[in-house]
């Protein structure tokens, strides 16, 4: 493939500078400056390590339409690299997904955005499930979660996991080895038992404040939960919800300042109703799955009084952040460097030389204009 070249303010680790960025074989060759006065932002290519589907497809659905229906509704939206997130299933509906998975990947259009699969239980706890199906809910055994292993080979980048569970630490110590994410969510697990889980290779907070313990009382006496621990524990990352639904926009502020840009990344958690109007849809598979209903920009729960997910994409999370008070770089940064560095995507996430040719190139109200992955234009305005 011939040299390719794009100009305008290229968001860099340095900085954003005015001229252009080449790429060659999927990989950026050369970045330099030049008069790209008033042209388009050039950033790192979005990535989403929490989302569930979109634009009416679920990947829990089990088809390549499905994955690749999701693939092109968040791209559009800014989304170069997306993890494909499971819910708690049957395990033969989870074994499938894998297989599903390894069939997108070589799709010619869509397939570089698949990196790998978040899978998002079945290790829980039944207090802290929230929209997860509480029948698929177990404890992690060794036999069941390193068979889970074999049928992905792979395919796992990282992994939600309650860690007062039993069994969890040792996980957590396999997935480590292994190179996978192990994440906290989920979870009803207490400051101390979050200071050992991660003393167990876990590094990871799921959907921060959501579906997790907070400071409790017992006999008087008050014991600091998941939410504290996110911020008692320095070396913890955490990702949010940036929908401005999940948490509000000051604390969206609080968690960017105290937290650090380095150490939060900006997720959708997006289900099948992103890009979707309001109105009944389902969280999960067709078949699997549960009702729900989108209303006021999120998706709720039968009753409205829990979420059940959101319907967000990429160019609104990083809008809500800079409302929130983030600078633009900053925003970007937890959309595209920091959930890559957290996840172990050592190839993508910055506009470096020798990184993954992708970009995600909006105007100044953060209107995508157009997405390249692996060096291939995936959506043009």
């Amino acid at each position: 493939m011939s040299k390719q070249y794009l100009s305008g303010r290229i968001i860099t680790p340095a900085g954003i500078i005015e001229g252009s960025v080449s790429y060659e074989n999927g990989i950026i060759s050369e970045i330099g400056k030049g008069d790209a006065e008033g042209g388009y932002y050039v950033a790192p290519g979005f990535i989403d390590i929490h989302i569930h589907g979109g634009g009416g497809h679920d990947f829990m659905d089990g088809t390549e339409d499905a994955f690749l229906g999701a693939a092109r509704l968040h791209a559009s939206h800014g989304t170069a690299t997306l993890l494909p997130t499971t819910l708690t299933c049957p395990d033969e509906e989870l074994f499938h997904s894998f297989s599903v998975l390894r069939n997108v990947k070589n799709d010619e259009k869509y397939g570089d955005m698949f990196y790998g699969m978040h899978l998002e239980g079945p290790y829980f706890s039944a207090d802290q499930a929230g929209a997860q199906d509480p029948k698929y809910l177990k404890n992690p055994e060794r036999s069941h979660y390193e068979a889970i292993l074999k049928k992905a080979d792979g395919l796992i980048t990282r992994w939600s996991v309650a860690p007062e569970l039993e069994g969890a630490l040792e996980l957590g110590d396999r997935l480590s080895s292994l190179g996978i994410c192990a994440s906290m969510g989920h979870s009803n697990a207490l400051y101390e038992e979050v200071l050992e889980a991660h003393k167990h290779g876990y590094t990871h907070l799921t959907h921060f404040y959501s579906g997790m313990s907070a400071l409790t009382r017992k006999q008087g006496y008050r014991y600091p939960g998941m939410i504290e621990s996110g911020y008692m524990i320095d070396e913890l990352t955490v990702e949010v919800i940036c929908d401005g639904k999940h948490l509000p926009h000051s604390m969206l502020n609080y968690v960017f300042r105290a937290k650090g840009v380095d150490k939060c990344a900006l997720v959708t958690d997006a289900m099948r109703g992103a890009g979707m109007t309001e109105g009944k849809t389902i969280l999960g598979s067709l078949e699997n799955g549960q009702e729900c209903y989108i209303e006021d920009g999120v998706a709720k729960m039968p009753g409205g009084q829990a979420f059940a997910g959101s319907v967000a994409t990429t160019d609104r999370l990083v809008r809500n952040a800079l409302s929130a008070g983030a600078s633009l770089t900053d925003a970007v940064k937890m959309m595209s460097t920091t959930p890559a560095r957290l996840c172990n995507m050592h190839d993508r996430g910055e506009i470096v030389q020798g990184k993954r040719a992708d970009f995600t190139i909006f105007d100044n109200d953060v209107n995508i204009v157009a997405v390249i992955s692996g060096g291939k234009i995936i959506y043009e305005r």
